[in-house]
């Protein structure tokens, strides 16, 4: 289905989405937002009525791959993924404390993560993507196999 389309179509389902994001917070008791699946985060940016960030390192983003036109705000960083003092300050200069905003990570946790911190910094709209980018680790060592991002054939690039 065209880009195009999709952002059409999604134009009725956005309220559904954040509904249904804001019941899923309450029902397991999440310290943010919510939490929406990569479809949905889909939908939501391309309509317009969220901004997607990738919070994994920056190694990850240009190797592994990335959303195109999703910025990035390292949670950690390097090797050790020391935590990114900055963050909270370096999302600000990326989106508003109201604005609609979707975190995405690896797999989930992370971006969890940084989701309650922007929300104890005063975001009030912060959701986490479900399955992250490359979706759970498997048995063998591998990731990609059994959800994310690119699993679901969502729009990807590498640099």
């Amino acid at each position: 289905m065209p880009a195009a389309h999709v952002a059409d179509d999604s134009q009725c389902d956005v309220h559904g989405i954040l509904a249904a994001a804001t019941a899923r917070a309450r029902r397991d008791s999440l310290p943010y937002a919510g939490t929406v699946t990569p479809e949905e985060a889909w939908l939501l940016a391309t309509a317009g009525a969220a901004i997607l960030i990738d919070v994994r390192t920056a190694e990850e983003y240009k190797y592994v791959g990335h959303v195109p036109g999703t910025p990035l705000v390292q949670w950690q960083s390097g090797a050790a993924l020391s935590r990114n003092p900055r963050f909270t300050r370096e999302l600000a200069g990326k989106a508003g404390k109201n604005q609609a905003i979707l975190l995405i990570c690896r797999s989930g946790k992370r971006s969890a993560a940084a989701a309650e911190a922007a929300t104890r910094a005063g975001f009030t709209r912060v959701f986490n993507v479900l399955e992250g980018f490359e979706g759970e680790i498997t048995a063998d060592g591998q990731r990609g196999a059994t959800g994310g991002w690119r699993y679901h054939g969502l729009p990807w690039v590498q640099d």
